[in-house]
């Protein structure tokens, strides 16, 4: 039999909708945009890169820019990065983000941090709303977290007994992508067709890096936000209110 639900030592945590979610931007290259066009620039130019961050008017840096996203010319894009800290999401959802292999994780470790504390899981909005739905959940969540306790107590190793643990578990990682990889990850993602906690993800990705390099991210997002939508009979019908484009 199972073990009640007292058996845990603090009150079982289940977070709803990414309301758990943290996504916080740690760094990212100084004056992006600066440098980008300066890297662009110098396969032009007679002088070197360091000097062309220096002497290049911003109005000379939004015309390279305008020049190299224009033609599609994104290999520059690659010259400027970004990290973030991302808290509170789902194994479900990591699982997803780690396809965009043009990118670099570090993620908390199932096999050497030992949960002996309540868990906290991410219930999806569409099993939360119903009350016979969310308790399904949280009575598999609750075995599946018993059982695993079970195993520790019986000298099974961390790294073993978390094959019991389920994608809804809570978890951290950090990110970083340049911004060409970034630009690709929210034409993905940011599309109302993407699953909603990774889409949540992004949306907040985007809304942290847009100030640091405005022109660049300007409409940054999913492909409808700059033309047709790519997703032919799968389109959702509710595109993006249109923004205007680099010009």
């Amino acid at each position: 039999m199972l073990a009640s639900f007292a058996v845990w030592p603090e009150p079982f945590r289940l977070h709803v909708e990414g309301t758990s979610m943290d996504v916080r931007l740690l760094y990212h290259t100084p004056e992006p945009e600066r440098a980008i066009a300066a890297a662009a620039r110098l396969c032009y130019a007679p002088v070197g890169a360091a000097e062309l961050v220096e002497s290049m008017s911003e109005e000379s840096v939004r015309k390279v820019l305008k020049t190299v996203i224009t033609s599609g010319h994104l290999s520059t894009l690659e010259h400027a990065s970004y990290t973030f800290a991302i808290d509170g999401v789902s194994r479900a959802l990591t699982h997803q983000l780690v396809r965009h292999r043009l990118a670099s994780y570090n993620q908390q470790s199932q096999r050497y941090v030992r949960y002996d504390s309540a868990p906290v899981m991410i219930e999806p909005p569409s099993v939360a709303d119903h009350p016979a739905t969310h308790a399904l959940f949280e009575a598999a969540a609750t075995a599946a977290f018993e059982a695993y306790r079970e195993l520790l107590d019986a000298g099974v190793p961390a790294e073993d007994a978390r094959y019991l643990l389920p994608n809804a578990m809570e978890t951290k990682i950090v990110v970083t992508m340049n911004v060409r990889e970034l630009l690709h990850f929210f034409e993905l993602r940011c599309c109302r067709r993407a699953q909603w906690e990774i889409r949540d993800l992004a949306m907040r990705m985007l809304e942290l890096a847009e100030p640091t390099a405005p022109y660049i991210f300007l409409d940054a997002g999913a492909a409808c936000r700059r033309g047709p939508c790519p997703e032919g009979k799968m389109a959702c019908g509710d595109p993006y209110e249109r923004v205007r484009r680099h010009g």
